[in-house]
């Protein structure tokens, strides 16, 4: 893709954007499903392979997986994987677990749209659903230390010192 085909791709949707604010908003989703046996978790994949690319929103052509999805799927790896060690070495009985996480975007900021709207989530919620006789109280224990446990998720909460630079090769 060329600049001029970039633009292409985008305009439409820019102008969509500034017309109507709504269009832009959007929810990214990723979902896995824990895999005890291997203190594991299988994470849905929209789109074969680990390309990344444009998002249909920004002119993508939908065949590349979006860095915003990739970004929930590693979050619903972590979660799966950190709920599965902490169910097993507390020996609470899970018959079936899913791992959800929501993201929610306006595209208008990654866009330029609007430079007032933030670039990237502005929510995301993390939903363990579990299949369990477990009381209470263990459920609690498990999300609470599930929660302290995920590093993708800790990373996100603690907001790390982050830079950018750009090397010559």
């Amino acid at each position: 893709m060329d600049a001029a085909a970039l633009r292409d791709a985008q305009a439409p949707l820019k102008e969509r954007y500034k017309a109507d604010a709504a269009t832009a908003r959007d929810v990214l989703r990723a979902r896995g499903e824990v895999d005890f046996a291997n203190v594991a978790i299988r994470v849905d994949q929209p789109h074969e392979g680990r390309l990344a690319g444009l998002h249909r929103a920004t002119g993508g052509n939908g065949d590349f997986r979006c860095s915003g999805e990739m970004l929930l799927e590693a979050l619903v790896g972590c979660a799966g994987v950190t709920l599965a060690s902490v169910t097993t070495a507390l020996a609470v009985p899970i018959e079936r677990a899913v791992v959800r996480a929501e993201g929610d975007l306006d595209w208008r900021g990654t866009l330029g749209v609007d430079k007032t709207v933030p670039v990237g989530f502005s929510a995301i919620r993390l939903v363990l659903e579990l299949t369990t006789n477990a009381p209470q109280d263990k459920l609690d224990k498990l999300l609470q230390l599930t929660e302290r446990y995920c590093v993708v998720l800790q990373t996100i909460a603690q907001k790390p010192t982050l830079s950018a630079s750009i090397v010559r090769t």
